[in-house]
């Protein structure tokens, strides 16, 4: 029964293995022919449409008026087509963004970082982190609709009257955007809509406030939708799983998340399921419109804990995140006014596997309605405070900010976990990058940092490892006899388990402490494995200055142009050395590795073993070829570290053997340096 739960176990650990080798595969990006290799197994995100009316693609030479529809008592006015600039991407300027605000919904044009690049080894340019996706601006104010009258106004296709660049006494920023809803047949003003943007140098956080303000002598209760932060940019070097991420305050204070994984191919998915086979474009649409309205309940972010507090919602890059978060009126930290937040995925040119680079998310808040009392009263008009986070995902920010501490902001980042909890992955990351931070602090590499942490982890883990090896290098010894046992009692199991056990027993060998120590070692390598692979410090930084310039990056020893693989489609733009060395690092491993107690008595098994020597050091470089060089140096650190440790403990094995084929054991000081005779060691203790 033992001997089954071994086998058991066994099977298990080499399938996480395998799973994990997979997700390795696709996460490298070798086997994209796109940018856009960016697929999850979980179906969560609207297919947004591109919306091509209103005055977007033309320029405004006086106010536009909007058309509310099959009701056409309301429209608005706003003013010329304008661009309006805040903050500066010259980092001497002390601002961390540049934002480009436009007109035209008084959105978010573009938002660009003045500290990061976009890593182009050739010409490096300012990373944008928003820009438009599928016909919608970053934060514009989408539909206003009046509640009573059945009336929407689209606000994100009128360029709003804009005003001039208002600086603060502390270097802060500020622009302001206004809009009025007028009764068409009369011209009297309904409503007033002024929308502001603050901006402060030094800051990564936004500010945002929309003001609605009744100007008539009649009541209107009112609501509006707003356009969070979308078109987050793609980290382009390498596939990258782009998320919307909700935080949420449970009953008991702690803060928790919920998470929603872009599918590039959502539309095409459900087009198959509804039966869509007519190839018209303008059916598609229709249906899959249809196909929005339907998928709605299923894409709100919310949590499975009923009472947990809405606090903020986010869309996540592999090392940036933008978040939005609605400021409560009150002192508390959930705000009570949004009524729906749904996550987006935003196709903009329609294409059927959705999966041509252009693909991103992005989340959208629906607004309570409001009734505003008559002009001039005390609740005629209603402020909504935001702020927008626009930065790395660095916990050392979030934990030194005090409000990102508070709010949870670390959420945003998280860590491959595989087979193991994330309960225990998350806290040794952490503190493997806590680890690897102090000692850039005076090695100034992280290259080298990386380097030296996986000796010290490997010297932490040799004696699990030697214990390991010593005894798969028993049960090897022992694969004879195991064998005849097997053949003696194959007609019954229960002596058969009982036979070996005893065997083992007598031999002091135990078949689980071969691969137990490997099952302990998984957590700490995979901790180690995602901190590096999520490290924001590690982009951009180099190793060595002729190679490895960006430790986040395919090494590129040598630069060519896209080489496409016949048959596999697999686009090649550069000579990697590191996954070659790996290639020898790994071969090396594999032979110097204790084969299998069963393959030393079975031909088959052996040559079994021996085609996986050979395939593994081909396998894992091509798996590997595009990952970033920081984790590649890593792996091939450690492996090269494994094959000098496998050096080591085979010369204590074959110390051992020889010692015991004279019948003696090492001396210890427990014996005063004596030898003496060699006693069996049991399995287990009675």
């Amino acid at each position: 029964m033992r001997y089954e739960i071994m086998k058991i176990v066994l099977v298990l650990f080499l399938v996480g293995f395998v799973l994990f080798c997979g997700w390795l595969v696709a996460e490298s990006g070798l086997f994209c022919n796109t940018g856009g290799c960016e697929q999850s197994p979980c179906i969560l995100l609207q297919q947004a449409t591109t919306n091509t009316s209103g005055t977007a693609n033309r320029p405004v030479q006086q106010s536009p008026q909007l058309q509310p529809g099959d009701l056409p008592e309301f429209g608005a006015t706003g003013g010329l087509e304008t661009r309006v600039t805040l903050g500066s991407t010259d980092p001497k300027s002390g601002f961390k963004l540049e934002l480009e605000l436009s007109s035209k919904g008084a959105a978010i044009e573009k938002a660009t970082f003045s500290e990061f690049d976009d890593r182009d080894p050739d010409d490096p340019q300012p990373l944008v982190i928003l820009s438009p996706a599928g016909g919608t601006l970053p934060m514009a104010n989408k539909g206003f609709v009046f509640v009573q009258q059945q009336l929407l106004l689209r606000l994100n296709d009128l360029h709003w009257k804009s005003g001039g660049v208002e600086r603060g006494y502390d270097g802060s920023q500020t622009t302001r955007f206004e809009a009025v809803i007028k009764n068409k047949n009369t011209g009297e003003e309904i409503v007033k809509l002024t929308k502001t943007y603050r901006i402060v140098p030094g800051s990564y956080l936004l500010g945002c406030e929309i003001t609605i303000e009744n100007l008539s002598a009649d009541e209107h209760e009112v609501r509006f939708n707003l356009a969070g932060p979308i078109g987050i940019a793609r980290e382009a070097i390498r596939a990258d799983m782009r998320k919307v991420v909700g935080g949420f305050r449970a009953s008991d204070e702690s803060i928790i998340s919920t998470r929603k994984v872009i599918l590039t191919s959502f539309f095409g998915k459900f087009k198959d399921e509804l039966g869509l086979k007519d190839a018209s474009r303008e059916y598609q649409q229709a249906r899959s419109s249809q196909l929005r309205e339907g998928a709605q309940k299923h894409l709100r972010i919310s949590h499975q804990r009923g009472e947990a507090r809405f606090l903020w919602a986010a869309t996540t890059n592999k090392y940036f995140a933008a978040i939005l978060r609605p400021v409560p009126d009150d002192a508390k930290d959930s705000c009570d006014w949004v009524k729906d937040k749904t996550g987006w995925f935003y196709n903009p040119d329609g294409d059927e596997r959705g999966d041509t680079g252009d693909e991103t998310v992005g989340v959208n808040f629906e607004i309570k309605p409001i009734t505003l009392a008559p002009v001039d009263q005390y609740s005629s008009s209603k402020k909504y405070s935001f702020q927008l986070y626009l930065g790395p995902k660095d916990k050392w920010l979030f934990d030194k900010n005090q409000l990102y501490r508070e709010l949870g902001f670390v959420q945003t980042i998280d860590f491959l976990t595989c087979c193991c909890p994330a309960s225990i992955i998350s806290p040794l990351a952490f503190g493997i990058l806590t680890l690897m931070k102090w000692m850039y602090g005076f090695i100034y590499n992280y290259g080298v940092v990386i380097i030296i942490l996986v000796f010290l982890m490997r010297l932490c883990l040799h004696p699990i490892t030697k214990k390991s090896q010593v005894s798969m290098n028993k049960m090897t010894k022992l694969a004879p006899k195991a064998e005849q046992i097997k053949k003696k009692y194959a007609g019954s199991k229960a002596e058969m388990n009982k036979q070996l056990m005893a065997l083992y027993k007598e031999q002091g060998a135990s078949p689980i402490m071969g691969f137990l120590p490997m099952m302990v070692q998984m957590p700490i390598w995979l901790a180690l494995w995602s901190a590096i692979n999520t490290s924001i410090d590690l982009r951009g930084a180099p190793f060595l200055p002729f190679w490895i310039t960006d430790l986040s990056a395919p090494d590129a020893l040598i630069r060519f142009s896209t080489v496409t693989v016949p048959l596999l489609g697999w686009k090649i733009e550069a000579l990697n050395l590191l996954p070659i060395l790996m290639g020898v690092a790994f071969y090396l491993q594999q032979k110097l590795m204790p084969k299998q107690a069963s393959a030393a008595a079975s031909p088959q098994l052996a040559q079994q073993q021996k085609m996986m020597m050979i395939m593994m050091p081909l396998l894992f470089p091509l798996m590997l070829y595009k990952l970033a060089s920081g984790v590649n140096l890593y792996i091939m650190t450690s492996t090269f570290a494994g094959v000098i440790e496998q050096c080591v403990i085979k010369k204590h094995i074959r110390e051992k053997e020889e010692a015991e084929s004279k019948g003696l054991v090492a001396a210890t000081s427990k014996t005063g340096g004596k030898v003496k005779k060699k006693k069996p060691k049991p399995f287990y203790k009675m």
